[in-house]
């Protein structure tokens, strides 16, 4: 790739920035032996020539200043680059002046040197001016040359037309709120590719992208341009001389942009509406979300998704090191012996600690075994062991990038001390990642001398005594009233939910009944994020699936409308919703009982029976259905969320059967503006999730197009995300990645299941999948098809020509 026009196009905007006039307030310039005082930040500040951005002091804390530029158009005035983010300067005589020797010097209060360009020049023509494109330029008026620019040494925010080089880094602000540099950098590494990296105090390690250097050619990069050059034009498209190629979803002229490594480690392209001066996500990372950013939650932290946005907890008993930093992570209650009799594990189900294995053993290993060498090895802080029946043991020299999800298969054992109980299921602590660094002021503020209390004044105790039984009596009356006045009433509204529930077709449960029909929830067919599943035979015969919800918050009278809406939904190819119980906390779905079981069962274990191509044609087809029905055809539009195939059920003649459909609307996540938290699973989860749009239908049909990519390749898309080291999937991140690439280079026939290659091979119907399923998968939500458009062209097939 030829960079030689990216300068030639830099230089002309530059030039063209200069010839323009100054028209918005502010200075157009600063000449040498002038300067720049605090004390005046409002009216002594550089501007662009058309005020897109303005340069001065930019508050960022009590008494604390930095000189910076920033959008002047924004709501928030964005800074996008700062000269002293490390050493701000207080509000009372800090200065930035222009010597006569061509130095741009930040001094503090006491005449301190705080930061300087070190650029010296002897030409009486000097002066500095702040571009258009948002570069702060010294300039030689008398050789029109630029003798210091900002776009050389960026902080955390790469502007259009801004080159990255091989000695720029962008790193990032070190927590939300302040300014201070961070642990995350994004810059070309000495293989000549970009790469996010997290520089933490101990650990240093790469975590976009996930693929060694020797299988960088499968992701179409290559380490092989030595020119180390990247840019973002003013349409929108970012291209780097290692081949990394993306574009804005809003891509072309007209909104202003930038990319910024914000504090979480999470490199994001945003485009401003001029509408209401706020910042619009309009690009993110393939298959990064927060949770997967090295060292975001410190050692031993775990990130998880229980809460609307990623949160960082400790596992129970562990105490945070630091409370206003995150990254510094947990520390163990007390501290470890090196004597085995004084130490043992704790269980962290669904969680994994990812990297810094010691290595990795043998298939067949027993568990016994694992946690043995785990016990006996004084580097090893813990292990995780395969559920998979093979017996794969991961010894961890450091217990870092903890991840929790509900529906992860593995599991860490920690090493504690053996003096210390402490529960299997790691605790909560309900902070969250975008508080990662609240201030120490928030969670010390209770610190009060324990001799105040003897020194309150006796008057003032009576007094309190006296207000507290006023406030008790009061509640009691209250309480009479409405148990007299209002129980009635709303009894009869229950009453009423109730009788319009059975009016639609389905029966209320009492609890015992369910408890009864299940054997007191003996046996458990199914788990996900929403609860436990399980078989129960009714008192009339009849076999159903109990789902037992779990974080439900509503009343009953509002589960009982909700559950309305769900049970009046009726179609072939969605699971039926027999009845429901709302008894105080216990709230259960009964379902209609689907004997063959989810779909992954069929595609991912061989122990069950084989699916043939056209039965698994079929499976898309009916699958795509029950989606179109719930979209389109309901009397109240539904997203399922979480299409995947563990909620695909296939009864006696394979059919397929939509589970778990209407949960979003049981656990109040959906607003008229979108959705409160990501719902679904890794791997299925549409772009748009971890962007705060808009969640729509598109969401499902992305979902929709991975499980179809499944059903032709007969791989799980989470082991993509799981396995770094899986051979056979040539060290790709994500399935769509790897179906696209083994095409492009290999053909189709590559990625069929090769379970299918002895079976009939219809190419068209094999043509027709592929074609459904990446379009369903693209990153531009408005490129995909909606689930009628694909039962159409999925129905064509069989049409005679």
């Amino acid at each position: 790739m030829a960079f030689s026009g990216i300068f030639i196009l830099l230089f002309l905007a530059q030039a063209i920035s200069l010839a323009q006039p100054s028209s918005p307030p502010g200075l157009p310039s600063l000449r040498r032996g002038s300067s720049l005082k605090v004390d005046k930040l409002e009216s002594e500040f550089l501007v662009s020539p058309n005020g897109t951005f303005s340069a001065g002091f930019y508050k960022v804390g009590i008494n604390a200043f930095c000189f910076s530029i920033w959008y002047a158009k924004s709501l928030d005035k964005t800074v996008v680059w700062m000269a002293n983010r490390d050493r701000p300067v207080s509000g009372k005589q800090s200065t930035l002046t222009l010597q006569k020797n061509g130095n741009l010097i930040l001094t503090d209060a006491y005449g301190s040197i705080v930061w300087s360009t070190d650029s010296f020049s002897g030409s009486s023509g000097v002066e500095v001016r702040l571009l258009e494109i948002g570069n702060l330029v010294m300039i030689d008026q008398a050789k029109k040359t630029i003798i210091w620019g900002s776009f050389d040494s960026p902080t955390d925010t790469l502007l259009p037309l801004q080159p990255l080089v091989k000695n720029t880094t962008l790193v990032s602000m070190r927590s939300k709120g302040t300014y201070l540099t961070g642990l995350y950098n994004w810059k070309f590494d000495d293989n000549n590719l970009l790469n996010l990296i997290y520089n933490g105090p101990k650990l240093s390690s790469i975590y976009w992208p996930r693929q060694p250097v020797g299988n960088v050619f499968e992701t179409g990069r290559t380490p092989y341009n030595s020119s180390r050059i990247a840019i973002l034009d003013e349409f929108g498209s970012f291209t780097s001389s290692d081949l990394l190629k993306f574009k804005a979803y809003d891509y072309g002229i007209g909104p202003k942009r930038r990319l910024t490594l914000d504090y979480d480690g999470i490199l994001r392209l945003y485009s401003l509406d001029d509408s209401t001066g706020l910042w619009e996500i309009s690009w993110l990372p393939f298959n990064l979300d927060s949770c997967l950013v090295d060292g975001l939650c410190g050692e031993y932290g775990i990130c998880g998704y229980k809460n609307p946005k990623p949160a960082c907890y400790c596992p129970h008993g562990f105490t945070r090191v630091d409370v206003s930093d995150w990254s510094k992570g947990c520390r163990p209650p007390l501290i470890l012996s090196n004597d085995l009799d004084k130490v043992n594990f704790i269980e962290l189900l669904n969680t994994d600690y990812y990297g810094y294995d010691l290595s990795t053993y043998n298939i067949g290993i027993s568990f016994l075994e694992c946690r043995h060498s785990c016990l006996t090895d004084v580097k090893c802080k813990g292990f995780g062991y395969s559920l998979d029946g093979q017996g794969q043991c991961f010894p961890k020299s450091f217990l870092v990038n903890g991840y929790h999800t509900p529906d992860a298969p593995s599991v860490i054992y920690i090493k504690v001390p053996k003096e210390i109980t402490m529960s299997s299921r790691t605790q909560l602590t309900n902070e969250k990642a975008e508080d990662l660094s609240c201030s120490a002021a928030e969670v010390l503020m209770n610190n009060d001398a324990k001799g105040e209390k003897s020194n309150k004044n006796g008057y003032l105790n009576y007094l309190m005594a006296f207000v507290v039984s006023f406030a008790v009596i009061e509640v009691i009356c209250l309480s009479l009233w409405w148990w007299f006045i209002y129980r009635k009433q709303v009894n009869e509204e229950m009453i009423n939910m109730g009788y319009m529930a059975l009016a639609l077709g389905f029966k209320r449960f009492t609890y015992s009944e369910l408890k009864r029909a299940t054997k007191n929830f003996k046996e458990e067919i199914g788990k996900g994020g929403f609860g436990s599943v399980y078989k129960g035979i009714l008192d009339d015969g009849r076999v159903v699936a109990v789902k037992r919800l779990e974080g439900i918050l509503q009343g009953n009278a509002e589960f009982w409308a909700e559950v309305s809406v769900i049970g009046n939904i009726n179609h072939k190819n969605l699971v039926k919703l027999w009845g429901f119980c709302a008894q105080n906390e216990h709230k259960l779905l009964v379902y209609d009982y689907v004997e063959n079981g989810s779909l992954d069962k069929f595609l991912f274990s061989d122990s069950s029976k084989k699916l043939g191509l056209n039965q698994r044609y079929d499976i898309a087809i009916g699958t795509a259905k029950g989606l179109s029905y719930l979209h389109e055809e309901c009397l109240e539009w539904v997203l399922h969320c979480d299409v995947k195939p563990q909620n695909i059920l296939l009864d006696d003649h394979l059919e397929p059967k939509v589970a778990d459909f209407g949960m979003s609307k049981l656990f109040k996540d959906v607003y008229d503006v979108g959705f409160s938290r990501v719902r679904g699973t890794r791997g299925y989860l549409a772009p748009e999730w971890m962007m705060n749009m808009k969640i729509d239908a598109k969401a499902d049909v992305y979902s929709y197009g991975i499980v179809v990519l499944e059903l032709l390749t007969g791989k799980c898309t989470s082991s993509f995300l799981s396995n770094a080291a899986d051979h056979d999937h040539g060290e790709f991140s994500h399935l769509v990645q790897w179906v696209t690439e083994k095409i492009r280079q290999e053909g189709l026939k590559e990625i069929i299941d090769p379970r299918l290659i002895n079976d009939e091979f219809d190419k068209k119907k094999v043509e027709k999948l592929v074609k459904v399923a990446l379009l369903c998968v693209q990153e531009d939500r408005n490129l995909r098809l909606a689930m009628s458009k694909v039962v159409e062209f999925l129905l064509e097939h069989d049409e005679p020509a």
